[in-house]
């Protein structure tokens, strides 16, 4: 199943416990895929604190908030037209959630801050160690963005 989707630009959910290869798996697919020669961009999206997920993956505006010095990319942006791959997307708040599942609706984003839309062509990886079936059922998770993912 991975050798038939790794070259396509279709959107892959890897799912499976701690330390059973989903990177590697998310590594693999980008290498076998034509946009391999663009990096592959992964965001551990537990890592970064809910209050700055949204700049770190769409960017943001000079002044848009504190620390905002100058305008910044974001990793959706830096993954223009190669693979972005959102590690434990499981844990992603639901307001991040519904941005992410705008992306992959209108392959547009908007920086924190800003008022422009900018396009992105990115192939999305996404990875989780939770059951997503079961954080849907308690409303931890939305539905449509798996659906968008699986």
């Amino acid at each position: 199943m991975v050798d038939k989707v790794a070259f396509t630009d279709a959107r892959v959910l890897i799912t499976g416990s701690n330390g059973s290869g989903k990177e590697l798996v998310a590594y693999w697919l980008h290498q076998k895929s034509h946009r391999n020669i663009l990096p592959l961009i992964e965001v551990n999206c537990a890592a970064i604190p809910s209050e700055l997920i949204e700049s770190e993956l769409f960017g943001h505006v000079k002044g848009s908030f504190t620390g905002a010095i100058r305008d910044k990319a974001g990793k959706f942006e830096q993954a223009h037209q190669g693979t972005i791959f959102l590690d434990e997307i499981g844990d992603m708040t639901l307001s991040a959630q519904a941005k992410v599942l705008r992306v992959l609706q209108e392959s547009k984003i908007t920086r924190v801050g800003g008022e422009k839309e900018i396009s992105v062509d990115v192939r999305v990886l996404a990875a989780t160690n939770k059951d997503l079936k079961k954080e849907i059922a308690e409303g931890r998770f939305r539905e449509d963005l798996y659906h968008r993912l699986a």
